[in-house]
């Protein structure tokens, strides 16, 4: 019953679609310009640098509240099992931000919500998470490449820690479950990045910039 709870909180919370209320309050529906995507990128690409940033930050935010609001309603009465509470938390976020039921479960690729959840997990994530993604992005201006590094990343840390008993206190049956569900996130995002990865293959994948002027697709 908690992990359904904890999804519905994240859910509840991933349905603020940040791209979507910033663009329609500069009068643009943002799905309908650029990739149609309403996520970080699109908006960067669509409305600018300064629209991008706000954009993730509303993204990224919304699944650290959801994380943190687990960690609030079961933090002391399961103590045991709370990162895979938390984790149910910010796969619900995640959801809620990939496929909101009132924009026709056409949201975004959950790459900014996942960020707060590398935030708010655990502080070991962060290093990795940020080295990951800035690394890549900075280095080759793909923001899929990055976001599809941070993914792979992720799901080596978790079993990772886990193995190493950083997450005390749960037993190997609730770490396999924090994995498995790890593990379908990453599948999830890289089913959303599918077109992507394809233009990466071929060479054909859109670079983004932070302070140069992007074409929207």
């Amino acid at each position: 019953m908690e992990r359904i709870v904890c999804l519905l909180i994240g859910y509840a919370f991933g349905l603020f679609q940040t791209a979507y209320f910033y663009g329609m309050a500069h009068g643009i529906d943002i799905r309908k310009h650029g990739s149609g995507n309403s996520g970080t990128t699109n908006a960067l690409r669509v409305l600018g640098t300064r629209a991008g940033l706000i954009v993730f930050a509303g993204d990224c935010v919304k699944c650290i509240l959801a994380v943190c609001a687990v960690r609030l309603l079961y933090g002391k009465a399961h103590p045991d099992m709370i990162y895979l509470l938390c984790m149910y938390g910010a796969a619900g976020a995640i959801l809620g931000h990939n496929f909101p039921f009132y924009m026709n479960f056409k949201g975004g690729k959950g790459i900014a919500a996942t960020a707060g959840l590398i935030l708010s997990f655990h502080p070991y994530f962060i290093p990795v998470g940020v080295i990951l993604f800035f690394g890549t992005f900075l280095t080759t201006h793909y923001v899929s490449l990055g976001s599809l590094l941070v993914y792979a990343g992720l799901m080596i840390e978790m079993v990772i820690c886990g193995q190493a008993g950083v997450f005390a206190g749960m037993s190997q049956s609730r770490l396999l479950e924090l994995y498995a569900l790890t593990f379908a996130l990453a599948v999830m995002a890289y089913w959303k990045h599918r077109e992507n990865i394809k233009r990466l293959l071929r060479g054909e994948e859109r670079k983004t910039y932070l302070f140069k002027k992007n074409k929207a697709e």
